[in-house]
């Protein structure tokens, strides 16, 4: 199992606990983003720069990622994309995207795109708070025990 982050709108305190969690259980880790970002010095982080561009860092993840990978991403196009795949995806808020809820959340977001562009003021996501981050990390343990109890 490696660990790919869409790492363009991943907020800092989700990227801070997959830095601890990849230290602690030696999992490979690498962060994709477009622009330069600094991750903390370790075998276990890696840092892809890519080129500025529509979807550039969601291709490089699905050009990389593999069955049982996980991706940290809330991007569902590509979180639908790594599903193909076979990967586990996790969305920042601690949200486990699978088979069975992903269409559901491709729909709401086609639905919510249709009614921005016919300028319906649709809100937004609400600021991440500690609860958001307390389920992040729970979900990240929960893969990552269920990963190092299989490897054995």
């Amino acid at each position: 199992m490696k660990i790919w982050v869409d790492a363009d709108a991943c907020p800092g305190v989700i990227k801070e606990i997959i830095f601890k969690a990849a230290n602690r259980t030696k999992v490979h880790t690498t962060l994709v983003a477009n622009h330069a970002m600094r991750v903390p010095p370790s075998e276990y982080i890696q840092f892809i720069n890519v080129p500025s561009g529509f979807d550039v860092a969601d291709d490089e993840i699905v050009k990389r990622i593999e069955q049982n990978d996980l991706l940290i991403s809330s991007d569902i196009p590509l979180s639908d994309e790594a599903i193909e795949k076979g990967a586990v995806v996790l969305s920042p808020r601690g949200e486990l995207l699978t088979k069975e809820n992903i269409r559901a959340r491709l729909n709401m977001r086609d639905f919510l795109d249709t009614l921005r562009s016919s300028g319906v003021d649709t809100g937004g996501q609400a600021a991440m708070n500690q609860g958001d981050r307390q389920q992040f990390a729970n979900e990240l343990d929960k893969i990552l025990s269920r990963h190092l109890r299989n490897a054995k």
